[in-house]
């Protein structure tokens, strides 16, 4: 099970850098990582900075979930 796990880990992570290369190349209409990051970084409701709060969220469940133990 634990080595499904990984695979299925590693299958994402391989299919991210496949899907950021398409992304990076000359005249790709596939956004980038960072033009989407860009995105929702700028997304706000009044003056509240709903994208940085999200991001700061994601980052915060990304760490505590690979990097607590």
């Amino acid at each position: 099970m634990r080595e499904l796990a990984i695979a299925g880990f590693l299958g994402a992570f391989g299919a991210a850098l496949g899907l950021e290369w398409a992304a990076r190349r000359p005249g790709s209409r596939i956004p980038s990582l960072a033009a989407i990051c860009g995105v929702a970084m700028r997304y706000r409701i009044g003056r509240l900075p709903v994208g940085r709060i999200v991001m700061l969220g994601f980052c915060w469940w990304l760490g505590w979930h690979f990097l607590a133990r």
